[in-house]
């Protein structure tokens, strides 16, 4: 098993002297940063086109919808096989190869002839690009240890939270001058950037005599066991049943305020940055917090706290007042806001406590974060368009499943992952 050491948890100075390695660590931090937002970007900047290509393949709008959906099985695929293999090959080499991949894939979109091949590419554009996003957490689980590894998870937390933001009104700017087809081209164009990225600012941060032994039937031994430690699984069923809210809000927000309180896109758009900030703000909480020393858990609990007590309060809203415009944002606001602080924390301490095997760990936050997050991003539609009510009760079902999973198996008093704590790191 993978042990961690001094020389590879920790940011050593280099001769240059301490600023140029804090100018080092803020360069590959900014990479792997981008390398996270590559499958929010890819995920959601298309959507905007989404009748343009229907009619320019001759395709249905389910099945249109359907080349999302391959996108993100591929990335739930691509997490849960690249992440363990990492932990036995290295993470630089398949970073580099998922990379190639994102771009090579990504060109296949913007030139597919029909919807079945768009969707063929797309899964396949999923399972390269869910190197970057997977990889990116293992490094920084690599490279640092106690207060600067949830500082550095709470800046990544914080681009999966502006992405999905960002990307479809960049997507509609693209649209705006160009087809559909541009947007994939677009992506092509970033995949090589961070390509080039990748390749001249993130080194190998797990060397061989760290690596995992025994071959690939090892690796995926070391995610077995994982799935086994119920510490270590609470924490993962927090993250992804907090997802599965998150995506029910973004999956059915726009129709809850533009056809229930006939907002107009530019105010939905507003209302949607709003509590995108506040998601942001409370992921700078966090980071502040931890590096004061406040307990990771205490925040981790504080966020499922808030989540819960906004997403309780819309649906005891609706039933007793009725649709709300205001009401139902501030209600969003501050169930998001505490998304803010429960995805960096959920993050630094599943891999703090998973660290024997940083990618592993890594494969299964993030690949049951975003397989809950597709399964509950459809059903808001499913049980009718005439109330806020279905969105609401997806969101505080999924909190409070996350909840549960906080009390019953990670049991965070018990003080598992917080800095320092390596005896918890190994037994969990």
């Amino acid at each position: 098993m993978i042990a961690p050491s001094p020389s590879s948890t920790t940011s050593v100075p280099s001769p240059a002297g301490p600023a140029s390695a804090r100018s080092r660590t803020a360069a590959l931090v900014a990479v792997l940063g981008a390398l996270t937002a590559v499958a929010p970007l890819a995920t959601d900047m298309y959507v905007p086109g989404f009748p343009a290509m229907g009619d320019a393949l001759g395709a249905s709008s389910s099945a249109v919808q359907l080349t999302m959906t391959a996108f993100l099985a591929g990335l739930v695929v691509g997490q849960l096989v690249i992440g363990p293999l990492s932990d036995g090959l290295g993470r630089r080499r398949l970073l580099i190869a998922g990379s190639v991949g994102f771009v090579l894939f990504t060109l296949a979109c913007a030139v597919a002839p029909n919807v079945a091949f768009l969707t063929g590419a797309r899964f396949l554009q999923g399972l390269a690009g869910a190197a970057g996003m997977v990889l990116a957490r293992a490094v920084l689980t690599d490279r640092f240890h106690g207060a600067e590894l949830p500082r550095y998870f709470a800046v990544l937390s914080q681009v999966m939270g502006v992405a999905p933001i960002a990307a479809p009104v960049l997507g509609g700017v693209i649209l705006s001058v160009s087809t559909w087809r541009a947007v994939f081209a677009v992506l092509a164009l970033l995949g090589i950037l961070l390509l080039l990225a990748v390749i001249r600012g993130v080194p190998e941060s797990l060397p061989p005599e760290r690596r995992h032994s025994g071959g690939v039937a090892s690796t995926f031994r070391a995610m077995g066991s994982l799935l086994a430690r119920r510490t270590f699984m609470g924490y993962v069923l927090v993250i992804a049943l907090v997802s599965a809210a998150l995506f029910a809000y973004i999956s059915g927000s726009s129709f809850v305020f533009e056809s229930l309180h006939g907002v107009s896109s530019t105010t939905y758009s507003l209302i949607f940055a709003t509590n995108a900030v506040g998601m942001l703000i409370a992921g700078a909480v966090f980071s502040r917090l931890a590096g004061r020393g406040v307990r990771l858990n205490t925040l981790l609990s504080v966020g499922v706290g808030i989540s819960l007590v906004g997403a309780l309060a819309q649906v005891v809203l609706v039933l007793a007042v009725g649709e709300s415009l205001v009401g139902t944002w501030v209600t969003l606001f501050v169930t998001v806001s505490g998304i803010g602080l429960i995805f960096p924390g959920g993050m630094s301490i599943g891999q703090a406590v998973g660290r024997t095997a940083p990618g592993a760990a890594s494969a299964l936050l993030g690949g049951l974060q975003f397989f809950l997050g597709a399964l509950a991003s459809p059903l808001v539609g499913l049980f009718g368009e005439d109330s806020s009510l279905p969105m609401a009760l997806i969101m505080l079902i999924a909190v409070a499943a996350a909840g549960v999973a906080l009390v019953g198996l990670a049991r965070p008093w018990q003080g598992h992952g917080e800095p320092g704590d390596s005896a918890k790191h190994v037994l969990g």
